[in-house]
């Protein structure tokens, strides 16, 4: 009647929960763990209640108080079953709950026991346990954070480790496991290393041995029948989660369901606010009761939520069962227009000629908004381009060309830029298909293999009579033969693309192109020709400082004075060289140029060695390679080569 829930013979991959909960129970009256549906509360804390069973002598008592079905068990019914666990004859026990919790009270005084109450509904069912004698203490379970009780531990548990995750698998499989360690791996991953999910796919291959891990994987890849496929015997995933479903508000539900129209990893109160069409006011209470029965989990960054990957399966089917397909598709659009238009006001802050937006007051905002909602406007691009939105995808890609210059992996690039150029040949746009050919380019000119785009936007340049693309082309392309060493042909094309910039905007073209060509001067070895471009143009800088100097202008002038100190390294001049690096990294840092300012710091390092200033390039080294831009690109080895230089090191 009281017993402990039946618990498997290791609880594999809860080590450290398990002896947290032990340190918690020996402290404190009353502990509760608190998870998401399937996550295993209830095993754990019947495993931890066995591991327990000498240091409470008189007893350790469970009650499933059914917090997740429709009637949760009334607190009159729960202690009438724990008084008579605990030896109180049926005539001994009082009628009414106040009287009830009189004679629990003075069983309980003078023993050691514990009480599990298992899967509690909230605060109401849980409260008249909690006041016992001093050796006894109460462990509780709950989906939500039952904020209103007192002097209560919490430990709140999430699905496991990935390693751990296939631990379980192999606890519970076997051999098939570790002979296959990639396709576990993958098989724990499709079950969001949930340990409900885990142990129904170790279940299903336990009773299935000529099942491979690859069959099953297969059948749980698609996400329209894994919740369908995560079932074994009377274990399924989806039934945990309609449980607690059902318990939410009316308005609870349908925030639920909505949420489902985010195509990205995680959210923040706005995406919530558009998607539910309601005021941030009423968004927010929402959020909170989704968040309490964790039906959505907090992320790591600050003001950001999300959903475990079942859990967001399983709001997408209530979404489609529930919902008329019409809504269904107003409120999706209004998501990825939302999403979409508010990463091109965004983008705009990165222009030369950027005045601002209607959307952010500062580029600071601008780019907040980016990263914060990187995986959200990123997967926009990508259905907006499925939905053939043409337009859309064409204007977002022109847009981020800027931003792209300054961040060069804050998104998948060349993915985005080539449907930028799939989205302009089917609006019959020449000039940006040769715009968003030459960004195509750029995105993969590390890899080499730029100079094909840039020669085809070059043509359709010429095709469409644009002067200011074909400037743009002719500026790529050489850079891209400058990078495989073809002096003459690259020089030869720099200098066609400055003679056509001279007869374009100074701000917007004439700075990148001349800054390109003596930056590839220097790179082939011209440090003194390209010194002279590049002071040339600084100076130039001057003539022009009646237009307002904007940010993303400081970033380009920077450009010309990192450019400026790379050429008084390579002749020798390191103090001077110092001086202009240390410029450049002050107004890429001013600008939130994560990479750019990291890559300085390598720059500034390096010419510090070579000062013999060893102390101080250590610093700026150190800060290089902690930068986490800076470790996906190649200058991270350069970074660690420059370390080695130190004398120590």
């Amino acid at each position: 009647m009281a017993e402990l829930p039946l618990v498997p013979p290791d609880l594999v991959g809860r080590e450290r929960e398990l002896v947290r909960l032990r340190e918690l129970l020996r402290v404190h009256s009353t502990v509760a763990i608190v998870g998401q549906p399937g996550v295993g509360k209830t095993v754990m804390a019947g495993f931890a209640a066995r591991q327990l069973r000498d240091e409470f002598p008189d007893g350790c008592f469970a009650i499933d108080l059914r917090g997740v079905d429709e009637q949760p068990l009334p607190v009159r019914v729960v202690f009438e079953r724990l008084l008579r666990a605990l030896g109180v004859p049926e005539r001994g026990i009082p009628a009414n709950e106040a009287e009830q919790a009189g004679v629990y009270r003075a069983v309980l005084a003078g023993r050691r026991v514990l009480v599990v109450l298992d899967n509690a509904a909230d605060e109401a069912q849980v409260r008249p346990f909690l006041m016992t004698a001093p050796g006894c203490r109460t462990l509780v379970t709950c989906r939500g954070l039952l904020v209103g009780l007192e002097a209560v531990s919490w430990l709140q548990v999430g699905p496991l480790e990935d390693l751990d995750a296939v631990a379980l698998l192999g606890s519970i499989v076997g051999d098939r496991v570790r002979e296959a360690p990639g396709e576990a791996a993958k098989l724990a991953a499709l079950c969001g290393n949930l340990p409900l999910a885990l142990r129904i796919a170790g279940n299903r291959l336990a009773s299935r041995p000529r099942w491979t891990l690859a069959y099953l994987i297969g059948q749980l890849r698609d996400e329209r029948t894994r919740l369908v496929s995560l079932s074994a015997g009377d274990l399924q995933v989806r039934s945990a989660f309609e449980m607690s479903y059902r318990r939410l508000s009316p308005g609870g539900r349908m925030v639920f369901r909505r949420l489902a129209a985010v195509p990205g990893e995680d959210f923040g109160i706005e995406l919530v606010r558009v998607a539910a069409e309601m005021s941030e006011r009423d968004a927010l209470a929402y959020l909170d009761e989704l968040v309490d029965a964790s039906m959505v989990v907090v992320s790591q960054v600050k003001c950001r939520f999300r959903f475990h990957d079942l859990i967001g399966l399983f709001a997408r089917e209530r979404w489609e069962d529930e919902d008329a397909e019409a809504e269904r598709g107003r409120v999706t659009e209004a998501v990825l227009r939302h999403l979409l238009s508010t990463a091109g006001e965004a983008g705009v802050h990165w222009f030369p000629s950027a005045v601002g937006s209607e959307v952010f007051a500062s580029l600071e905002e601008a780019l907040a908004w980016l990263e914060q909602e990187n995986s959200n406007w990123v997967a926009a691009v990508r259905e907006a381009a499925r939905r053939a939105w043409h337009r859309e995808v064409l204007d977002l890609a022109k847009g981020m060309h800027w931003y792209a210059d300054h961040h060069w992996f804050a998104a998948p690039w060349k993915e985005i830029y080539l449907l930028g150029v799939q989205a302009a040949g089917a609006l019959g746009d020449k000039r940006s298909e040769a715009q968003v050919l030459n960004s195509v380019g750029w995105s993969v000119m590390k890899e080499g293999t730029s100079i094909e785009y840039h020669e085809q936007a070059l043509r359709v340049a010429i095709e469409a009579g644009d002067t200011l693309e074909q400037a743009w082309s002719l500026s790529y392309l050489g850079t891209a033969h400058a990078l495989l060493g073809d002096a003459d042909v690259a020089k030869k094309i720099l200098r066609e693309s400055v003679e056509l910039a001279t007869r374009l905007d100074f701000w917007d073209v004439q700075m990148s192109v001349r800054q390109r060509y003596g930056t590839m001067l220097l790179r082939l070895g011209y440090a003194e020709e390209a010194l002279i471009v590049l002071q040339d143009l600084l100076a130039e800088v001057e003539t022009h400082r009646a237009a307002q100097i904007t940010q993303p202008r400081k970033g380009k002038v920077a450009y010309v004075i990192e450019g400026i100190g790379q050429c008084l390294h390579a002749m020798g001049k390191c103090e001077d060289a110092v001086t202009m690096l240390a410029r450049a990294r002050r107004v890429h840092d001013e600008n939130g140029s994560k990479m750019l300012e990291a890559l300085m710091a390598l720059w500034v390092g390096r010419c510090l060695i070579d000062t013999g200033d060893h102390e101080q390039a250590a610093v700026v080294l150190e800060h290089a390679l902690a930068s986490e831009e800076l470790s996906r690109s190649v200058h991270y080895t350069q970074v660690k080569a420059e370390l080695a230089r130190l004398p120590g090191k």
